[in-house]
């Protein structure tokens, strides 16, 4: 482990800053951030979790330090592991901190809380070496290897919900698994891994997607079991068969960490975190209890295990996830960065919460025991916490996996039933009009999205064909040749070039012609 040691003066507090390590834990707990009790070097691997970042620091990581303070999970350590070319980054901001970090809750009245979560005991990052995160993922101490891998993250064809075969880095996987050589990407470790447990007689591991992505673990399921087919059709059906790929639901808000982050737990407490995670106090993770080869036990952390997730799911997807999506472009093309500060305008809120009233609740199916109205007003104060400083930015970011699993479900349902779409087609045409890269002002944004430029260069075209975005059948469907979407899809567009982006909320909100 890493020695005690301090980081230069900081001149903030008028004395020298502490490196967050092990053996730093007790002069860091001096420093009023909880620490963990437990005996980090007596906990055993039993987790991999594939996509180390905020959000998984926040959730999953969090419930097991939780589990673990209880003494209840010393066989499910979390080992990261890596396999992009920018886990680099995570991989030695982990190791010189002994794998610990620090999470900070925001409260929206300002308080905060602080912990060091010291349940992620190691990380590998595949390209280092391949053989040993295979060979870890072989071991049978290893029952759950779980993701946070983002939406595009799992090869889906947007509109035929198929798996992408012709994915360059995809293809070369698959050539290389089925040569028995060293995998290169999850599907390839994931597969392989399953592959050589089945030869050597022990069990598979469950795959547990933690992913905001309706029906994730049906997803994961299909999506691996396409690659685990194009590999070896025989494999594919034992994985099928035998391999537990459990639904969930997680929610909770976590931008990404900042410098300013850094500087703040610097100058509140003289910790130094390389790589910090700040959250929002509210925590949800509805888990199937479907697991091939046991599990945490979770629920003791406050997690809800239950039979079928999917209307929790649908919930928070249809309300929370899309309403992210309706703040996100109104306020970017408002010239706004931060999510509180959208939410600020008195409109916002407002027409989000028609939008989740009239649109996303008609299109859920009964939720006993929810209370929907008060989970509405939750995620309008969620919103608008002040301290979270979520920016708009990372809201609007892989729009093109997002509108199609998020809104556009809400858009078919409702036209199926009758019910309104008006405010959803409104996001849609504010996704467009986004697309075409600048504010109201000038101001130029960076479009982060794996399709980035080929939705640029359909968004301007958009003078000569309005509907030339809704045209985009990998993302619409037939989407633009329906009239009841595409009305007000087009009124909401021109006011949008017409009138802006504050304005039209506002006409929203007011129930107002566009």
């Amino acid at each position: 482990m890493t020695a005690p040691h301090t980081a230069p003066s900081d001149p903030r507090r008028g004395g020298t800053s502490l490196a967050l390590t092990t053996e730093s834990l007790a002069e860091v707990a001096d420093h009023g951030i909880a620490v963990p009790s437990y005996d980090r070097s007596a906990v055993s691997p039993g987790i991999v979790h594939f996509g180390v970042g905020g959000f998984h620091r926040a959730h999953m990581a969090m419930v097991l330090d939780d589990l673990l303070e209880a003494g209840l999970a010393s066989d499910w350590g979390i080992i990261g592991a890596g396999v992009l070319p920018h886990d680099v980054a995570m991989r030695d901001a982990l190791a010189d901190q002994d794998h610990l970090y620090t999470l900070t809750l925001k409260h929206a009245d300002g308080t905060k809380e602080r912990r060091v979560i010291g349940s992620i005991i190691d990380y590998r990052f595949g390209p280092d070496d391949p053989a040993g995160l295979l060979d870890l993922l072989t071991d049978e101490a290893i029952r759950i290897v779980s993701l946070t891998v983002t939406e595009g993250g799992y090869n889906v064809n947007p509109i035929t919900g198929e798996f992408i075969t012709d994915e360059p880095t995809i293809a070369a996987d698959v050539e290389a698994v089925r040569a028995g050589e060293l995998p290169a990407t999850v599907f390839g470790y994931v597969v392989s891994a399953l592959r050589a447990r089945r030869e050597a007689g022990v069990a598979p591991f469950t795959v547990q997607s933690c992913d905001n992505i309706s029906e994730n673990g049906d997803v994961a399921a299909k999506m691996f079991s396409a690659f685990a087919r194009l590999v070896d059709a025989e494999l594919a059906e034992w994985i099928a068969e035998s391999v537990a790929f459990p639904n969930s639901m997680v929610d909770r808000i976590t931008p990404a960490t900042t410098d300013g982050d850094r500087a703040d737990l610097l100058a509140d407490t003289g910790v130094t975190d390389a790589w910090p995670v700040v959250a929002e106090p509210f925590f949800q993770w509805v888990l199937e209890d479907d697991f091939t080869s046991g599990r945490p036990p979770y629920e003791e952390a406050g997690v809800q295990v239950v039979d079928d997730v999917q209307p929790y799911e649908h919930m928070k997807l249809r309300l929370l996830n899309s309403g992210h999506q309706g703040l996100a472009y109104f306020g970017l093309l408002g010239g706004y960065i931060f999510a509180h500060e959208a939410m600020a305008n008195p409109d916002i809120p407002v027409y989000l919460r028609r939008y989740m009233d009239e649109e996303g609740t008609p299109s859920l199916a009964p939720l006993p025991g929810i209370d929907l109205d008060a989970y509405k007003d939750s995620l309008i104060e969620r919103f608008s916490n002040p301290e979270i400083r979520d920016t708009l930015a990372r809201l609007g970011a892989e729009s093109s996996d997002r509108i199609p699993k998020w809104l556009l479900p809400v858009v078919k349902d409702n036209l199926a039933s009758g019910h309104p779409i008006e405010v959803a087609a409104a996001i849609c045409a504010s996704w467009a009009r986004y697309a075409e890269g600048h504010d109201e002002t000038g101001g130029r944004f960076t479009i982060v999205d794996r399709y980035a430029d080929e939705l640029q260069a359909v968004a301007a075209t958009q003078g000569g064909d309005p509907l030339a975005f809704v045209r985009q059948e990998q993302f619409f469907g037939p989407l633009a040749e329906e009239p009841r979407f595409t009305e007000p899809y087009l009124k909401a567009l021109t006011s949008l070039h017409e009138r802006g982006a504050k304005e039209t909320a506002r006409r929203l909100a007011a129930h107002e012609e566009l």
